[in-house]
């Protein structure tokens, strides 16, 4: 019978979500993680089985409360447009006053076309986001609130590369005024008049 953890797997698995944002998955140690997680590198193998483990583990924690969380907090249905605009708008400061990126990109970019298994994961990230962002477009659609000649389904994939895109900006240190004016731009120009 396998024992039952005896460690805060919610602080364990921010920690660890943390330092792979921050270096990657490929530039993190072992070491990294155990100080991320106030976790020995025993409870490191017990517990997740290898890094990879633990990153898989680290990113579906990212996935649900980060990402969902943020679109829970910032694009509530009841507030349409402007709660996607705030979504975005969000994304010029993280919560800490740390700039790592979105753990979705900077994924996208490490491992690219060659790991099946992680790639899956990153694409089901773009499309938890891509989902929300069309039902808020088709929402506004509905309510007049959107352009009448704005198709939501290929606006949503254009939202996501914006989103994804202003993380980039945002993380390179890119001028956030700059980044918040193009943001303005795109949901005034889906804005019906």
């Amino acid at each position: 019978m396998a024992r039952p953890r005896s460690f805060d797997e919610e602080a364990a698995l921010t920690g660890a979500m943390r330092v792979f944002r921050r270096l990657g998955f490929a530039a993190t140690s072992i070491r990294d993680l155990e100080q991320a997680t106030a976790l020995s590198a025993g409870s490191i193998y017990n517990s997740f089985g290898d890094k990879g483990g633990l990153f898989d583990a680290a990113f579906a924690h990212y996935l649900a409360v980060v990402l969902r969380g943020r679109l829970k907090t910032y694009a509530v249905e009841s507030d349409g447009l402007e709660g996607v605009r705030a979504l975005f708008i969000s994304l010029l400061e993280e919560p800490d006053g740390k700039q790592y990126g979105c753990l979705i990109t900077n994924s996208a970019i490490e491992f690219g076309v060659g790991d099946e298994a992680r790639q899956r994961a990153v694409t089901s990230g773009f499309e938890i986001l891509r989902t929300a962002l069309l039902d808020r477009l088709s929402a506004a659609r509905d309510s007049g609130l959107l352009r009448k000649d704005v198709a939501p389904a290929l606006a949503a994939v254009k939202l996501v590369a914006l989103y994804q895109g202003v993380l980039v900006l945002v993380r390179a240190g890119y001028k956030k005024r700059s980044v918040r004016q193009a943001i303005e731009l795109e949901f005034d120009m889906l804005v019906s008049r």
